[in-house]
């Protein structure tokens, strides 16, 4: 009975059925991830794209390019995730501090997930602007409340950055 098991034809579909349900499961983790601050979700994107690659080869239908493409937008957003809060802290009157401070925090906030990612920044840039620039608490408060404008901004990129990647995948999956 086993050999009639394993002599079936199917396995292969089977194998690249599991492989695809592993990819999909992995990309919706990662779009959830962009919203929600403690999953990488950019990061799990372009690990469906790894493991689809690795386990289908060539029939992933994956090109080498697209990794360049995934893991230039991950970057991307990475970078704009951290200065986010220093252009909102400049944008809204923040002196060059204010925006140091804003950094600073973005970079300590990851350590204090999910509320560490918007405080981080806020606070980063209102203590910066009392401490070393020499700002009073209104102004300080104004700079601090830019950063968080700034770094709830970067949600949104988060977000259209996740979208962006998952269709650049599929469509070079499909397509290409």
């Amino acid at each position: 009975m086993w050999e009639d098991i394993a002599g079936w034809g199917g396995w292969d579909e089977v194998g690249a059925a599991g492989v695809w349900l592993v990819t999909i499961c992995l990309l919706i983790a990662g779009l959830a991830g962009s919203v929600l601050p403690i999953i990488p979700g950019h990061l799990i994107i372009v690990m469906a794209a790894l493991f689809h690659w690795f386990a289908l080869r060539e029939g992933s239908g994956i090109e080498w390019w697209t990794f360049v493409v995934l893991i230039g937008l991950l970057a991307a957003s990475q970078i704009y995730e951290i200065v986010s809060g220093a252009a909102g802290s400049r944008w809204f009157g923040g002196t060059k501090w204010g925006a140091i401070g804003a950094i600073v925090g973005a970079i300590v906030g990851l350590f204090f997930l999910p509320f560490g990612l918007i405080l981080g920044p806020l606070i980063g840039a209102l203590a910066f602007e009392v401490l070393f620039g020499k700002q009073g608490l209104q102004k300080a408060a104004v700079s601090g409340f830019g950063s968080g404008v700034g770094a709830l901004s970067s949600l949104a990129v988060k977000v259209v950055v996740a979208v962006l990647m998952v269709v650049w995948l599929l469509v070079d999956i499909f397509f290409i």
